[in-house]
């Protein structure tokens, strides 16, 4: 099936692009969420236009984006979790969506699906975190996790008794 792309789809092309999609895909998922149109000349000649508004759109929205790359670059993230005895292993992990929240706790609004961590974040350390503001725009901060104090003291008491 050939669909006109009205956004950018990951791995599939950007606004404006002819692609070869299978039906399914097209009539399932990138025609109800009004991602893709059929092909033919007035939806050809409605996308050139609409993609002329979408580039100017852009050329702003990249400079807000590279200014909030400029602050966010400079943000450093620290949490605290528990740990498993030796081993130095979380209970749980770090996930987009807590640095998400610590970001929104500096004042900074961020899709949690627009974070890129280089792995998941299961032991203490130093890990590197991404942030995709826009196409062509990522800013990238450190994130560091530590042991809970809370930890020690609960294998003190035990120890105790």
């Amino acid at each position: 099936m050939r669909l006109i792309l009205r956004e950018e789809v990951d791995h599939l092309g950007g606004r404006g692009d002819v692609v070869n999609v299978s039906r399914g895909y097209g009539r399932n998922f990138l025609l109800p969420k009004r991602l893709a149109m059929e092909v033919n000349d007035d939806n050809l000649r409605q996308v050139e236009k609409e993609k002329k508004i979408y580039l100017v759109k852009l050329a702003k929205e990249k400079g807000e984006a590279e200014a909030l790359a400029s602050r966010l670059s400079a943000v450093k993230l620290s949490f605290q979790r528990k740990v498993h005895g030796e081993t130095e292993e979380l209970y749980g992990s770090v996930s987009p969506s807590d640095v998400a929240e610590a970001l929104a706790e500096k004042g900074f609004t961020v899709e949690k699906r627009k974070i890129i961590l280089s792995e998941p974040i299961k032991s203490i350390g130093e890990f590197a975190a991404t942030i995709k503001i826009h196409p062509e725009v990522s800013a990238s901060f450190p994130v560091t996790v530590e042991k809970d104090a809370t930890t020690e003291e609960v294998k003190d008491e035990n120890r105790e008794n």
